[in-house]
């Protein structure tokens, strides 16, 4: 079912969306091309720029995200880097920390859009809301102007990274949390580890299994995130 469509609000969520997203396939491509795996680094993404990732992923780069917004005000979509996967297959624990650079990053982005609301808050710019949501973690002190685009941007920024990092890390394939035991296991475990996670047909339950754990914790992690950044002052309960 659809909701009323603010415009400004889906500008913004689009923004965020395709620098968060931009970020997170980038990094991918950049570990694989320091370890050794130049896939990603000839078709153009290591890179800030969207435009090779959307060409790769028009279909969740673009459409599913405006559309995931018109139905529920939010926006969901999804990218990818190549590699290759000999490489990945003679070399599983380089493959584990490409895969962990994703989730990384947007980690590093959430951290960052914190940092910038706590010193917000401290400046006098912003202030905290009367409700917590998704796209709403912080108001701006002035009603107007560039505070609110800076307000609504921060907790969008703040919101999607701390969604993207959660949901990767969920360990089903083809999650980047899957990767996490490659980092561990021997050579030999690691190989029939990888020989594993390549089957189609663990992609598919995978990604129905994350998507209802998703469901069921996400709330309950954002909450304590925003009242972990919130440490100090007001914060929000259940």
């Amino acid at each position: 079912m659809g909701h009323d469509i603010n415009i400004f609000d889906g500008a913004c969520w689009y923004v965020v969306f395709l620098f968060s997203t931009t970020v997170h396939e980038a990094s991918h491509a950049l570990a694989a091309y320091r370890l050794g795996d130049d896939t990603a680094y000839r078709g153009g993404q290591v890179s800030l720029d969207p435009t090779p990732h959307i060409k790769r992923e028009p279909f969740g780069m673009v459409v599913i995200p405006i559309v995931s917004f018109i139905l529920g005000g939010w926006m969901i979509g999804w990218a990818s880097a190549p590699y290759d996967p000999v490489w990945a297959h003679r070399h599983p624990r380089r493959a584990g920390i490409m895969a962990m650079a994703g989730p990384a990053s947007n980690f590093l982005l959430m951290l960052m859009a914190a940092g910038l609301i706590r010193l917000g808050i401290g400046m006098g710019w912003f202030e905290l809301p009367q409700m917590i949501g998704s796209g709403h973690v912080v108001d701006a002190s002035a009603g107007t102007g560039l505070p609110v685009l800076a307000a609504t941007l921060l907790s969008i920024t703040f919101s999607l990274n701390l969604l993207l990092f959660v949901f990767n890390l969920i360990p089903f394939p083809p999650l980047d949390g899957s990767s996490i035991p490659l980092l561990f296991l021997s050579n030999e475990g690691a190989v029939k580890y990888w020989t594993v996670l390549r089957a189609p047909a663990m992609n598919m339950i995978g990604l129905f299994v994350a998507w209802r754990l998703f469901n069921i914790v996400y709330p309950a992690i954002h909450l304590l995130v925003v009242n972990t950044m919130y440490l100090g002052l007001d914060h929000y309960g259940p």
